[in-house]
């Protein structure tokens, strides 16, 4: 190798996957539409907004230091959706860049509930595409309810009454 290569090495800067950002008492999640995300005719997929909108939580737990590996390598526990209501607007399209706004609505020994909608980015400001109202629960391993640990419930109380 040159001395030349080397040094491009060292200096290497390597991308972090998108974690979005905390906003008060809201999580912005920012994702684009690909054409992978899209049908024929380039409009989004309808179950892609299930798996943006599942992001989005992944990512505020890690942002409030909720670690679902360990607790479920711990045998604690993990988080599931209980149940999910989708209200579609208007289609998103390929290239269309969107945030995803998510909220906690209700908080609960074992549960919470979220609210959660994609938003087109565009000049005449936030378009929104899909709404999501959900409940999501802490379960045993075996599938069971369980109140979700103490540090994780005092997380989502500290969001839930932050200020913009």
């Amino acid at each position: 190798m040159t001395q030349g290569m080397q040094s491009s090495r060292a200096v290497m800067i390597l991308p972090s996957p998108p974690d979005g950002v905390l906003d008060g008492s809201r999580h912005l999640y920012a994702v684009r539409v690909y054409y992978e995300d899209t049908d024929l005719s380039g409009i989004t997929y309808h179950a892609n907004y299930l798996r943006w909108f599942e992001r989005a939580r992944s990512d505020l737990l890690r942002l409030l230091a909720i670690d679902q590996r360990a607790a479920i390598e711990a045998g604690e526990g993990a988080w599931a959706v209980a149940e999910v209501n989708l209200k579609y607007i208007k289609p998103a399209r390929l290239d269309d860049d969107i945030v995803i706004t998510t909220t906690c609505t209700e908080l609960g020994a074992a549960s919470c509930r979220m609210h959660q909608v994609a938003n087109r980015l565009g000049s005449a400001g936030p378009e929104p595409l899909c709404e999501a109202r959900l409940r999501v629960g802490f379960i045993s391993l075996e599938g069971r309810p369980r109140r979700q640990p103490a540090k994780w419930q005092a997380a989502f109380a500290k969001f839930m009454n932050s200020e913009g």
